[in-house]
């Protein structure tokens, strides 16, 4: 792993994330959503899924660090959920819908992850993770294990 060029392309996306264009805000949250293990890409993440100009942008980006199906992901929507209004919060809802509606086995690892999160030592985890717990717990996946 190149962490120079990890890195390179953090402040690269960082530096699109700060676009007047929305498309251009958009497609960088969904890139850097691969980078969220990165302490430098967290911050932009929130940032761009707390988008003040676009919620466009907000829906891209949740769904981009939600598909990631990891603590990482979870944590960075947890904390928007804890922090946005109930605008955002309702463009974060549907992007958890999307992507935690099909497969009973994602919802149920999520909604795991989710019960790890409540023990985190941030305030704005573990009210997010409530929240984000509470919405998982609505969806009635399509597809379930047998």
């Amino acid at each position: 792993m190149d962490s120079d060029r990890r890195h390179a392309v953090v402040f690269a996306l960082g530096e699109l994330g700060r676009s007047h264009d929305y498309r251009d805000r958009a497609d960088a949250g969904h890139g850097l959503a691969g980078f969220a293990e990165m302490q430098e890409a967290c911050g932009l993440l929130l940032e761009l899924v707390l988008d003040p100009d676009d919620t466009f942008v907000t829906r891209v980006t949740a769904e981009a660090v939600l598909r990631r199906r990891d603590r990482f992901g979870l944590t960075i929507v947890a904390i928007a959920l804890a922090v946005t209004d109930s605008n955002h919060s309702d463009w974060i809802h549907t992007a958890v819908l999307d992507v935690f509606g099909v497969f009973s086995e994602d919802r149920d690892s999520a909604l795991q992850l989710c019960e790890e999160m409540l023990q985190d030592s941030d305030d704005r985890v573990v009210l997010g993770a409530r929240q984000l717990q509470e919405i998982l717990a609505e969806i009635d996946p399509v597809l379930r294990t047998a």
